[in-house]
């Protein structure tokens, strides 16, 4: 179950390695205008969601997580998960806020973000991989950003790979506008 997982996360850390590994610093922070991430916020962003997960998934295994109540109530969390889900598709077109605490450094980010984001892919990798059994008992978990938001851990996964998805189509847009190629929509 959790290889359908493995291999798109491999899958996204290469598309990412391949556009962006070989660009300079002032490439990766390059941005076209203040409201707009560079290729390398964007990165950034992605770390931090990803890893706004692994608190959960450590209290979960420790027995410390508490779930909502309503949470249990299976509509419900289908329902919130698949209004994030489908909000983070790579083609949605409507462009959605962050929570604050997924906000990207405001500063130029570190050079080697791409190699830090494909070390980030493989322990994700191996996170996702260790959450069979969680999987398995349909375990459900509240968004890091906002605890009224449930859905079950798988969806979390789900909406992870989305959202990369989405954002590396962001980035890959961000680097066309710098290289002075036209985007197609």
């Amino acid at each position: 179950m959790n290889d359908r997982w493995s291999a798109e996360i491999d899958q996204l850390a290469q598309a990412f390695q391949h556009d962006f590994g070989k660009l300079s610093f002032d490439e990766l922070n390059w941005k076209p205008n203040a409201h707009t991430w560079s290729v390398a916020q964007i990165l950034h962003h992605i770390i931090v969601v990803n890893e706004s997960y692994y608190p959960i998934i450590n209290q979960l295994r420790n027995q410390t997580y508490y779930t909502p109540r309503y949470g249990q109530i299976g509509f419900i969390n289908r329902l919130f998960g698949k209004m994030v889900l489908n909000a983070v598709k790579p083609d949605q077109k409507r462009k959605i806020k962050t929570f604050p605490i997924w906000e990207p450094e405001r500063s130029q980010v570190r050079g080697d973000i791409v190699h830090q984001f494909v070390a980030h892919q493989q322990e994700l990798k191996t996170v996702v991989l260790g959450c069979g059994d969680l999987i398995k008992a349909g375990t459900v978990i509240s968004s890091p950003a906002n605890r009224m938001i449930v859905y079950k851990l798988e969806t979390a996964f789900d909406i992870m790979i989305a959202h990369e998805k989405r954002h590396l189509l962001q980035a890959q847009a961000v680097n066309q506008i710098r290289t002075g190629q036209s985007t197609t929509s």
